[in-house]
């Protein structure tokens, strides 16, 4: 190996081992964007239950609904939706903010008049605004 090389070499590694690994860690209040893409009542509950803890934590939470998972938004699946629409009603009344992607309600046949109450369809500005919130941590389920 050449000197400048070697120099060059050691010279990465020393400034390799001196910065400080930052943990990704969130802070006190850091918001939360959870992107909920499943009708799987599960794998709903779990996205929901895990949101509705941090938000209670004080966590500003925001749920963003697309792809099969708008089928949950709609009053027509009450039936198949029970529980999470109950829980979908509490996170509202905290606080939360849970938005619905307006391309996956016209893809599986969700009406706006069919939305719960308090439910809002998503658009560029909403979502983004939330998703890039600066410290926003996210999930996906």
């Amino acid at each position: 190996m050449k000197p400048r090389h070697f120099l060059l070499a050691a010279a990465l590694g020393a400034s390799l081992l001196a910065a400080p690994l930052a943990p990704a860690m969130a802070g006190a209040n850091d918001p939360l964007f959870i992107n909920l893409t499943s009708d799987d009542g599960h794998r709903v509950n779990m996205a929901f239950a895990f949101g509705g803890n941090q938000h209670k934590r004080g966590h500003q939470l925001t749920v963003f609904m697309n792809d099969r998972a708008v089928r949950a938004a709609s009053k027509a699946n009450a039936e198949a939706f029970a529980v999470q629409q109950k829980t979908i009603a509490e996170l509202l009344a905290s606080g939360a903010t849970i938005l619905v992607c307006p391309m996956c309600m016209k893809q599986f046949g969700v009406k706006e008049e069919d939305l719960l109450p308090g439910l809002k369809i998503g658009n560029p500005e909403l979502t983004g605004n939330a998703l890039f919130q600066d410290g926003t941590k996210t999930l996906t389920w």
